[in-house]
């Protein structure tokens, strides 16, 4: 999966603007919140400029043109729920290697060396663990379940 396609996909994920009350992420539209991207204009924000910041933000610092097919889209679709860091180290912990949110060598060689279906498995296993954690897990839990669940469906 290239990028692209990749961003289509999570436009399934991420609707229009959204400002709900008890989203700590604020207003949001296309999946981009204004806590995370204070400088942009989230009402009036783009298809186009959703796209320059999820290559640049998400797609990229997450390192997903450097992992396994099987998780590429994964590992994006929570780089953008859950940030950068948190997806790398759900990586991380997938794997066994150590938790430090820095996609580095050992953890590379450790995700390029599980078989695939484990390696999801054990993503999204470890991804759904850190969610349940949240505080905001009675508001959005049910939501996030779907969403994951709904990327497993189609795999």
């Amino acid at each position: 999966m290239n990028f692209d396609d990749a961003f289509t996909k999570l436009l399934l994920h991420e609707g229009g603007f959204v400002n709900h009350p008890r989203d700590p992420g604020l207003a949001t539209n296309f999946g981009i919140s204004q806590r995370s991207h204070p400088g942009e204009d989230i009402a009036g924000m783009t298809v186009e400029r959703a796209k320059q910041i999820y290559k640049l933000q998400y797609w990229g610092k997450a390192g997903c043109d450097a992992v396994p097919e099987a998780v590429k889209f994964d590992l994006f679709d929570m780089a953008v729920n859950s940030g950068v860091t948190a997806a790398v180290k759900a990586l991380q912990r997938a794997v066994g290697e150590t938790v430090d949110g820095v996609l580095g060598p050992l953890t590379l060689q450790a995700v390029q060396t599980m078989p695939a279906s484990r390696l999801l498995a054990r993503f999204n296993g470890a991804r759904l663990m850190l969610m349940a954690d949240l505080p905001t897990w009675p508001v959005f839990g049910r939501g996030w379940v779907k969403r994951v669940a709904s990327n497993l469906l189609a795999v």
